[in-house]
C-alpha cells in the first residue's frame, strides 16, 4: 500500500506537466475496463463523453479517465490517451476497431503561467505512456500543476491547489482509492474538524477569509 489510488488492483496513473506554463494532465488507466459513474457540478463544467456514463446507455465500461488543465482547450488531451490505448489494443470492440472509452474533465488554470500553452493530444499520450501502478507524484503534478483554491475573494487572495490521492484497505480486503485535482473556488477544510486548511488567504495578516461568510456577505 502506497496510500494512493494505484493501490486498487488494475489502476495505473500517469502525469505530465509543463512547469513553466503551469498546466498539465493526468491519465487514470483501467486497461481491463471499469464501470464508472459521474456527477457533473459547477456553473461552467468542461467534460467529454460523460454522457456515456449514464447506466441506460450501451457502453458499460471505461478504459481511462483524463483529468486536465487548460479549460475547454484541455479536453484535447483525452485524444492522446485514446491513441495510446488504441495502440495497445484496448477499447470497446465494435467489430471494425476497438474504441477506447476515455471520459475527461478539465479545470480552469489559464490565469497562471502561460495561457497560450494548454494540455494537448501529445501531452495526453505522454501521460498515458508514463502510467504506473506504483506510487506517482502529487501536488504540482499532472492536472494539479496549475490548480488554485480560494478564489472567491479574488485571485490576489488565492492559494496553490494541486493533485492529491489516497487509499484505504477495509477489513474485508477491499481497497478504496481516490484521486482529485483540487481547484476549488472556496475553502479546503478538514472534514473531521471543519478547520480551514487552504482558501482565500490574507498574506499581511497570515489568516484565512471564510468563504462561507464571503458568500453570505455577497
Amino acid at each position: 500500500m502506497v496510500g494512493q489510488i494505484t493501490d486498487v488492483p488494475g489502476i495505473k496513473v500517469g502525469n505530465i506537466e509543463n512547469k513553466v506554463a503551469l498546466t498539465g494532465c493526468t491519465a487514470v488507466l483501467f486497461e481491463g475496463g471499469a464501470i464508472a459513474g459521474v456527477d457533473v457540478r459547477g456553473s461552467a463544467p468542461g467534460t467529454r463523453e460523460t454522457d456515456l456514463l449514464n447506466p441506460i446507455n450501451l457502453v458499460d465500461k471505461v478504459h481511462a479517465i483524463c483529468l486536465s488543465g487548460g479549460s475547454a482547450f484541455g479536453l484535447d488531451a483525452a485524444s492522446g490517451v485514446m491513441q495510446f490505448l488504441e495502440e495497445k489494443g484496448v477499447g470497446l470492440d465494435v467489430g471494425v476497431a476497438k474504441v477506447p472509452i476515455v471520459p475527461a474533465a478539465v479545470l480552469f488554470d489559464l490565469v497562471l503561467g502561460d495561457p497560450k500553452v494548454r494540455p494537448d493530444k501529445q501531452m495526453g499520450y505522454e501521460a498515458a505512456a508514463q502510467a504506473t501502478s506504483e506510487k506517482f507524484t502529487t501536488g504540482n503534478s499532472g492536472a494539479g500543476c496549475g490548480a488554485t483554491v480560494g478564489k472567491l475573494a479574488g485571485l490576489n487572495f488565492s492559494m496553490k491547489g494541486g493533485l492529491g490521492s489516497a487509499s484505504i484497505r477495509l477489513d474485508n480486503g477491499v481497497v478504496i482509492g481516490a484521486i482529485v485535482a483540487v481547484n476549488a473556488a472556496g475553502d479546503i477544510r478538514d472534514p473531521s474538524s471543519g478547520k480551514i486548511l487552504a482558501g482565500p488567504y490574507v498574506t499581511e495578516k497570515g489568516t484565512f477569509l471564510d468563504s462561507e461568510k464571503l458568500l453570505e456577505q455577497n
